[in-house]
């Protein structure tokens, strides 16, 4: 699938701040099955610096400063985008990762530590939480310990369990409670899910990107042209023999070309498309307005 995408976000306030850095993950990756064929980014104003770089877990990520009060600014990107995987299961795992419990080799975890850690919401010397270590412990019984047949039940149980909603703002819920409440975003999902997998020992991390279309999300039908569109998150997870695997527990389903990612990270925050904050001691009110102009071109690319 080629996709050409325009995304705009405008900030305004109701009184000129000064801005700490920003910095920007808005360039989407290229990783053998997504290709960036162009990118462009402005800003207006322009910052008065402005530096790329590469993040520890390989995201571009460009880092702004201004240095004059403002009271709006505009971030526009234009991306065109590959992406060839079809089928999200054409890897072969290893043997020793077919079925739970699932093993790995010492360097291997040591490399994967960080996403085998506890997941959102749990604080220094806290425990998964017991809700989640049940549905992890159901899927496993009822796969009979297949990991992969594990994972995509999972992608579908969420939204199966839990009723979507919008939030356009706010930290994702705690997977313990995104299960309480059986409501959630596309983050709040995603942060359940990897909760999920890390309960059974599975490497997984956050991602932030768009997808091709919200119909699932809506019931409604309508044309390529006619979509509306918004950023999207979901989870990978690291399959040894398949490397890191998409899911998306919104939808339902095993990530193919139809999901183009931007970042991936630990946790949400380290995979936001913009993060930053005003000085210290500023009070204002914030008004953001994002758009998503996505054209979907259906041919080969």
């Amino acid at each position: 699938m080629r996709y050409q995408i325009t995304h705009t976000t405008h900030y305004q306030y109701s009184s000129a701040v000064s801005l700490n850095h920003h910095i920007l993950r808005l360039c989407p990756r290229s990783d053998g099955t997504q290709w960036l064929r162009q990118f462009d980014l402005t800003i207006d104003p322009a910052p008065s610096h402005q530096t790329y770089f590469l993040d520890i877990h390989g995201n571009t990520c460009l880092r702004v400063a201004f240095d004059m009060p403002i009271t709006n600014w505009k971030i526009q990107t234009t991306s065109e985008v590959s992406t060839t995987r079809e089928n999200p299961f054409d890897y072969l795992a290893e043997p020793w990762a077919v079925q739970f419990p699932l093993d790995y080799p010492s360097s291997l975890a040591l490399q994967l530590q960080p996403y085998l850690a506890r997941p959102m919401g749990a604080g220094v010397g806290d425990a998964i939480a017991p809700e989640v270590i049940q549905l992890a412990q159901s899927i496993r019984q009822e796969v009979g310990d297949n990991i992969g047949y594990f994972l995509t039940r999972l992608a579908q149980q969420i939204p199966s369990q839990c009723s979507y909603q919008q939030r356009l703002e706010g930290m994702p819920y705690p997977a313990a409670l995104t299960l309480q409440k059986q409501v959630g975003t596309c983050r709040d999902f995603t942060v359940l899910f990897m909760a999920v997998c890390q309960a059974v020992g599975l490497a997984a991390r956050f991602v932030s990107g768009y997808q091709e279309g919200d119909l699932e999300k809506s019931g409604e039908k309508s044309s390529a042209e006619d979509l509306s569109h918004d950023l999207h998150a979901w989870a990978e997870v690291y399959v040894p023999g398949g490397g890191w695997r998409g899911f998306d527990p919104t939808l339902g389903l095993a990530v193919s070309d139809r999901h183009i990612a931007i970042a991936a990270a630990v946790d949400p925050e380290q995979a936001a498309p913009v993060s930053g904050s005003l000085n210290q001691g500023e009070s204002t009110r914030q008004l953001v307005e994002t758009t998503l102009d996505t054209n979907i071109c259906l041919r080969p690319s």
